[in-house]
């Protein structure tokens, strides 16, 4: 046994120093028109040998130092609480969502520009992450193509804008619609599928979206992607400093206020947050639904739930269609946030951060993956000094919490129905 974890341990610490090297220890250079391979400083050569040291030593003594960790008091005072009643459950949760909508709306007018754009990011994660919910969560299908019904919702108001002049708010259903008909697609070639098979199509599926908009050159513009995105407007009224379309007039003007560019990034702030309000209101309703239990049944045991007479075919398709369906909700608000889109912007590490997002939350939990999310897309821009390392770390905080609350931030509590008893 001690041979077997002494080799272990070698090759976890071989492993290491081969991962680790070539990524910090060698860096290209440009030497006028060369380009130069040249090694790491000492300091950190030391850093990955004493890596490798600690990966070693770790690995070598695992046991002792899992039993140990083991035996220590819980950190969290509450750890060994009795669970809160259902009741009191439900209505903290409630009252939790209602301040966070109540701080959501003052947030823009006392943050400062760069704080509501970021703001208006971690809303759009928000919408997409509780519609991958429903698919990964809920329904218990892995779905690695997710960023490509995103996709279609931004690319959808962008041509539609480009060729035919249609204005925001028409667009923002046509993409929530179309994105839904391509989950509903989708949902056909994997009935039958589960498992690593499934996240094996959905993941060809989201790059076969990628590819077919960087090539379509004639429709999508390729590469070059498509700019000149239209802002939304309000009632007709436009918030950059002049108006671009005949009829409307501008904000400031109306009002007879100076002009500010943080007016439309307010407003987009605001379109962002109802729309994420009610993607959450929406699914949540869902969730106590008929279809919501089947959801959880199909996620749960695939046969069983075919016993009981659920339709497979229905309830894959149905948890597909209403994630796809959020997701075009905010491909249409990110569209319209930049301006400007590419194939680049919806690559399957977006499809990786959205369902990391899901995982670090707590699957099926609403309130766990708002708190994800928030802190997903935040704490990256708080630590930009550290972004030569942001995905290492990113790395490195999805394996500890794998291993310490493989449940989540916040794990969903399931609804429990008491009878009463007849007489």
């Amino acid at each position: 046994m001690a041979t077997q974890n002494l080799r272990h341990a070698l090759f976890c610490a071989v492993v290491t120093l081969v991962i680790s090297y070539p990524i910090l220890g060698l860096n290209l250079e440009a030497w006028g028109t060369n380009v130069v391979l040249t090694g790491a400083n000492t300091t950190t050569v030391i850093s990955v040998l004493l890596a490798a040291v600690a990966v070693f030593l770790f690995q070598l003594f695992r046991d002792r130092i899992m039993g140990t960790l083991g035996k220590l008091p819980p950190i969290s005072p509450f750890a060994n609480r009795e669970p809160m009643p259902q009741a009191k459950w439900e209505r903290l949760k409630s009252a939790f969502l209602t301040l966070l909508i109540i701080a959501g709306l003052i947030w823009p007018f006392v943050a400062s520009r760069g704080a509501v754009d970021l703001s208006t990011l971690v809303l759009i994660y928000i919408m997409l992450a509780l519609g991958l919910n429903v698919v990964v969560g809920l329904a218990g299908l892995l779905d690695l193509g997710y960023v490509a019904f995103y996709a279609v919702g931004a690319y959808t108001f962008a041509l539609l804008s480009q060729y035919f002049g249609v204005s925001f708010w028409l667009a923002l259903p046509i993409g929530a619609l179309l994105a839904a008909t391509f989950g509903f697609l989708l949902g056909f070639p994997v009935l039958r599928l589960r498992g690593d098979y499934l996240a094996i199509v959905t993941l060809g599926f989201g790059e076969i979206i990628r590819i077919l908009l960087n090539n379509w050159t004639q429709l999508t513009g390729g590469p070059n992607g498509i700019g000149g995105i239209p802002d939304p407007t309000l009632f007709g009224m436009e918030f950059g400093r002049r108006v671009r379309e005949e009829g409307n007039t501008s904000f400031h003007e109306t009002f007879g206020i100076a002009y500010s560019s943080e007016h439309k990034v307010i407003f987009l702030y605001l379109i962002a947050l109802v729309l994420a309000v009610i993607t959450a209101l929406v699914i949540r309703r869902l969730m106590r639904m008929p279809v919501g239990r089947a959801w959880e049944a199909l996620r749960e045991d695939e046969i069983a739930a075919r016993s009981l007479g659920l339709s497979r075919t229905a309830v894959k398709l149905s948890a597909f269609t209403i994630g796809a369906f959020f997701a075009g909700f905010a491909g249409t608000v990110f569209a319209s946030k930049q301006g400007f889109i590419s194939p680049e912007s919806f690559v399957f590490l977006e499809s990786a951060i959205i369902l990391a997002i899901v995982v670090l939350g707590g699957m099926g939990s609403q309130i766990g993956v708002i708190l994800a999310a928030i802190a997903v897309t935040i704490l990256p821009e708080l630590a930009r000094e550290f972004s030569e390392y942001r995905m290492l770390i990113f790395g490195a905080a999805m394996v500890l919490m794998m291993v310490w609350r493989p449940q989540g931030l916040m794990p969903m509590r399931r609804t429990h129905i008491e009878l009463k008893k007849q007489e």
